[in-house]
């Protein structure tokens, strides 16, 4: 199911502006805020996310004011926004992240399917403090290349791994921040499990994140006792009746 994701993103890849054009946009916004320094805190951080579907579970939220999520999020006690631009998969968009970044003061992960320095540089034009970079879509050469730009760029990488060989891949980088994604990209079924069995390969780096599944404070514990940073939520969130009271309960997690 990865597969037609990325071949949409390369037809993306085709339609954005010269390099040239989008560093210089980027390069014209202001600084980017600390997004590791944000959730790298005492107690677990909650990275929330606003997205309006996904191909595992069809329609989420297809109405959803991101703005208006967004600031319930920060009401919450969210550490960190992410923001699907992804649009045919996930029917997100560019202006989404840039509206959020305008109007709430948290950092803002691109999250997307960047498979180019181009992507990289156009999240920073756009306003983004973080993009997400999947070591199943990359290979290692790759990887290393987005790693260097996004540094120059500015941005912090945070850094999605499934499994064991691609920890393996990712950990030889020294990354400051690497998340766990416990849905299986392959099949999109979802196990809690996957973080807690790949935490002790994690125990070297400075800020951990897992991600997807996380539903109740209870979901939030089992990533919090297994040693993660933050907890990457989404599809709870975006459903939540209340969202400022949905993260407020998941940075409590106490179930």
């Amino acid at each position: 199911m990865l597969a037609p994701i990325l071949e949409s993103t390369r037809r993306r890849l085709e339609g954005l502006p010269p390099l040239a054009e989008l560093r210089a946009r980027a390069l014209d916004q202001p600084p980017a805020r600390p997004f590791r320094a944000a959730i790298e805190v005492a107690g677990l951080s909650v990275v929330a996310e606003v997205k309006r579907r996904s191909p595992s579970r069809g329609a989420l939220a297809p109405d959803l004011d991101p703005v208006d999520r967004a600031q319930a999020y920060h009401r919450g006690g969210a550490a960190a926004i992410s923001v699907l631009t992804e649009p045919d998969h996930f029917s997100g968009s560019s202006e989404d992240l840039v509206e959020v970044r305008a109007n709430v003061p948290l950092p803002v992960l691109r999250k997307d399917f960047t498979l180019a320095p181009e992507q990289v540089w156009e999240a920073r034009a756009m306003g983004a403090d973080a993009v997400l970079l999947i070591a199943a879509a990359l290979d290692d050469d790759t990887m290393v290349c987005l790693a260097d730009t996004s540094a120059e760029a500015g941005v912090a990488a945070l850094f999605e791994i499934h499994d064991e060989p691609e920890a393996e891949r990712v950990l030889a980088l020294g990354p400051a921040m690497v998340g766990v994604n416990n849905r299986d990209l392959t099949t999109f079924a979802v196990d809690l499990g996957t973080a807690e069995r790949l935490a002790p390969m994690l125990e070297g780096v400075p800020v951990t994140v897992a991600e997807s599944g996380i539903h109740t404070p209870s979901d939030a514990g089992r990533m919090a006792a297994s040693g993660y940073s933050a907890v990457l939520v989404g599809e709870s969130l975006v459903r939540a009746v209340d969202p400022a009271r949905a993260v407020q309960d998941l940075v409590g997690h106490d179930g």
